[in-house]
């Protein structure tokens, strides 16, 4: 309905200006001010700006529609299409003719270039700008449509990540606190308050796309500092972060995410526990997060074997749907000591 709606304002609106440029010319002539001759073209002018009217609607729009051209490639409409615009002008120049004969004589023979070809060439101009808006406002439509379509499953898919991090995250969460219970209780209930916290942020964040990063980190301090009652003196754990970096978001649970990955494939299995380093840096209107892990990065065809599970497809999904090629993400041995995971993210303005 609004569709139609619109393509009768622009219909109106494009003839009427139309119509009011032409009716000024007319008016404008001093010597047939208030004549006769005046009055006979008023009549011929609306009568013409009618019949262009019903022309482009009947002729042009109802072809366009029968042979669905808005659908076909327009490389293969254009000829057809050009075949129908001189067929409609053709049609508007015999009817014109034929209204101009009735209230004039006519001397084709002596102005047949005045009366005939100009005509009819402005009315092939003139509908060759009528059919590229009307084909341009089909194009913006349909380009809207597949954005929005797009868009759509973007945040459906998106929904899907955050929906399958939560689940994995409170399991680890559960299991870190299991051992505690029956050997220290004391400690056990701090964790438990630590890990409402995370929930609680984790909830608050739920429904949001990006989140900001001082939120995430401090998510991450809870999470960290619950890690630290299970390790102990095993799990060291340094920051060094970039004041900057609050002016950035980023996808929720992401930064949790990949600490979490870097103690379960990183510290844990060290018998001598190790370090956990987070970093930031800003430059040129980009976040760089760097995740130092003590742990060697074991490869096998080209990629990480160790760390190929939920977490990290996850985090990497998400940064190409959020931000394209605009983010990265990479993982490397470093020093054959340490496993880097470096993050770059742009800001949103």
């Amino acid at each position: 309905m609004r569709k139609k709606r619109l393509y009768w304002t622009l219909q109106i609106l494009g003839w009427g200006v139309y119509f009011l440029a032409n009716y000024a010319l007319i008016i404008s002539n001093p010597q047939e001010l208030n004549s006769e001759t005046q009055a006979i073209q008023r009549t011929e002018l609306i009568i013409h700006s009618l019949l262009l009217f019903f022309v482009s609607h009947g002729i042009l729009r109802k072809s366009i529609i029968k042979r669905a051209w808005v659908q076909i490639n327009i490389n293969r409409v254009i000829p057809r299409l050009l075949a129908v615009i001189f067929a409609a002008a053709l049609l508007v120049l015999v009817a014109s003719l034929s209204l101009y004969s009735v209230f004039h004589e006519v001397y084709l023979k002596e102005a047949i270039f005045t009366e005939v070809v100009l005509p009819y060439l402005a009315y092939v101009i003139i509908y060759i700008i009528w059919t590229t808006v009307y084909f341009l406002y089909h194009y913006l439509e349909s380009n809207n449509r597949s954005l929005k379509y797009e868009a759509a499953m973007n945040e459906m898919h998106l929904n899907q990540l955050k929906a399958q991090l939560n689940p994995h995250f409170i399991f680890n969460a559960l299991n870190s606190m299991r051992a505690l219970v029956d050997e220290e209780p004391k400690k056990a209930k701090i964790a438990i308050t630590q890990l409402s916290n995370i929930l609680r942020n984790s909830l608050i964040t739920d429904k949001k796309r990006v989140v900001n990063f001082r939120s995430e980190l401090n998510t991450v301090r809870d999470y960290l500092a619950l890690e630290g009652i299970r390790f102990e003196e095993r799990l060291k754990v340094k920051y060094s972060i970039d004041k900057q970096s609050d002016h950035f978001e980023v996808p929720p649970m992401m930064l949790q995410t990949l600490v979490e990955n870097a103690i379960k494939h990183g510290v844990s299995n060290l018998m001598e526990g190790g370090l956990i380093e987070i970093a930031t840096k800003v430059e040129d209107s980009v976040l760089s997060i760097r995740i130092k892990n003590s742990g060697q990065l074991v490869y096998g065809r080209k990629r990480p074997r160790e760390r190929s599970g939920v977490g990290l497809v996850n985090t990497k999904e998400r940064l190409m749907l959020i931000y394209g090629e605009e983010a990265s993400f990479k993982m490397y041995n470093e020093n054959d000591k340490f496993v880097v995971t470096e993050v770059r993210i742009p800001q949103r303005i």
